[in-house]
């Protein structure tokens, strides 16, 4: 009883309980990841608001540039999402996508896109994931679309075959007014699968699934009925939002601890992809569902991209594509045409602790709010990423000392993510940073001077102080 008193006295006066003291393997454990992609963390983009991103928001090639300049290789890019099971290809249209709303927030019921659609899709630098449309079951259009996709998008990985089929109804068309199963899925898919494939003489093709969570249809039931048609598949793809937007709890989006139980059940997904010998992704994530809830754009969320990036390439997710919705009506969004998104510095800092990277290992249990990681290049450690998931809002900020060990150099260098809070919003004054720098408003560019931070190194060891709702990463 005493010592819950005084470590409750302890976190009133905002210090940890106690040190945490971690051992950096001098090479890659036993519980590393795989071999990383060189860029495991993309960018989805939705469907119709595809060609208004790339050609009318400033800042969408500088932000997808910055990420570059950390890796080397362009984030890949999904184009999809709920307007890609609405829309039909129209060969003969001049303009890129053609619909109707009622107001500029609003996404469209019905759209048509064309050939130059397809071709600004080829433009971007990087890989490309193609949406098409099954839910209209118009198999004949969507393979005219992925026909041109094929011979005129040299960086086309994948193409899906509709979007989020859990929520297809027995009104749909594809459905034939009886209700939808996830037998009657799996058994649309493979056989648009084979017609589409067939139609291209192509294998390796589709990014099969594109499943909203792990239930009524999952990874693991469609691989089981997949057979012979398993050939077809590039990749086998999940949906992930942790929260609800009417629901949402920031504290609980950015815990350590929350954020392992929360994926938990994608373990067996990942599995069963890897069995069939096709990568896993999350073709489509983000924190909140329907555009993000009021925790979207707020630091915690970036936190979250943070740790939930890592936690997800350790279980063996090969690419987490984060969605951009629709402009202007876009909580989690990471910029707009008017301000940065907080959680844009998650996803740059997390591309910065993973760039040029092998593998990367847990060094803690994932049962505290506190986290560190070790990751490797050409089987050495070359940096550790420390997480305090504290949840900060106001008053005393604690922090927590961790202590590494096992370190072979002199001193070491460090840069740190932090805002003022974990509900700090860049529309509302509360610019995080990086190092010290920010992104500019409306054009993503780099600002400030780049702060790093220098620690002795004794006896092998050297201390960090991580405060609450902030993040380090330390370069060995």
């Amino acid at each position: 009883m005493a010592h819950s008193i005084f470590i409750s006295l302890l976190l009133m006066w905002g210090v940890a309980a106690a040190d945490l003291t971690f051992t950096v393997p001098s090479s890659p454990p036993a519980n590393s990841s795989g071999q990383l992609s060189a860029a495991p963390l993309g960018v989805s983009l939705e469907f119709f608001t595809f060609p208004a991103y790339m050609n009318n928001v400033a800042a969408t090639t500088t932000c997808l540039q910055n990420l570059k300049d950390l890796t080397g290789t362009w984030p890949p890019l999904r184009i999809g999402g709920t307007t890609q099971d609405r829309a039909t290809y129209d060969p003969t249209l001049t303009q890129a996508v053609n619909y109707t709303v009622t107001s500029s927030t609003d996404a469209p019921t019905t759209l048509t896109y064309g050939p130059s659609f397809i071709s600004l899709a080829a433009s971007y630098g990087g890989e490309i994931i193609l949406g098409l449309n099954r839910r209209l079951n118009n198999i004949a259009n969507s393979i005219s679309a992925a026909k041109l996709a094929k011979s005129d998008a040299a960086n086309l990985y994948a193409i899906e075959l509709g979007n989020e089929p859990n929520f297809f109804a027995s009104s749909d068309p594809i459905a034939g007014g009886v209700s939808w199963t996830a037998a009657a899925d799996y058994a649309s898919e493979i056989t648009w699968q084979d017609e589409v494939c067939g139609n291209l003489s192509a294998t390796d093709l589709i990014s099969a699934g594109v499943y909203f969570g792990t239930s009524p249809m999952s990874i693991a039931g469609l691989t089981a009925a997949e057979g012979t048609a398993n050939n077809y598949v590039k990749t086998y793809c999940s949906h992930n939002y942790p929260q609800s937007a009417s629901t949402a709890n920031l504290a609980t989006l950015m815990g350590h601890s929350s954020i392992a139980s929360q994926i938990s059940g994608y373990s067996s997904e990942i599995t069963a992809a890897t069995s069939e010998g096709k990568p896993h992704i999350f073709g489509e994530t983000n924190s909140a569902t329907q555009g993000g809830g009021g925790i979207s754009p707020t630091f915690g969320a970036a936190l979250w991209i943070l740790d939930y990036v890592m936690q997800t390439v350790i279980m063996g997710t090969k690419a987490l594509y984060f969605h951009q919705g629709t402009i202007g009506n876009c909580q989690y969004c990471w910029w707009g045409r008017y301000d940065m998104g907080a959680p844009y510095y998650g996803a740059y800092f997390a591309t910065m602790a993973l760039a040029g990277a092998d593998q990367i290992a847990p060094l803690d249990s994932h049962t505290t709010a506190y986290a560190a990681y070790a990751i490797y290049k050409s089987g050495a450690p070359v940096k550790v990423l420390l997480y305090n998931s504290d949840y900060y809002t106001s008053g005393t900020r604690s922090s927590q000392t961790y202590v590494l060990s096992g370190l072979s150099s002199s001193s070491v260098t460090a840069k740190r993510l932090t805002a003022p809070y974990a509900t700090s919003r860049v529309d509302q004054g509360g610019n995080p940073t990086i190092a010290g720098q920010t992104f500019a408003n409306g054009t993503c560019t780099i600002q400030g001077t780049a702060t790093t931070e220098t620690t002795t190194v004794s006896g092998a060891k050297a201390t960090f102080t991580v405060k609450a709702s902030e993040a380090l990463l330390v370069y060995l």
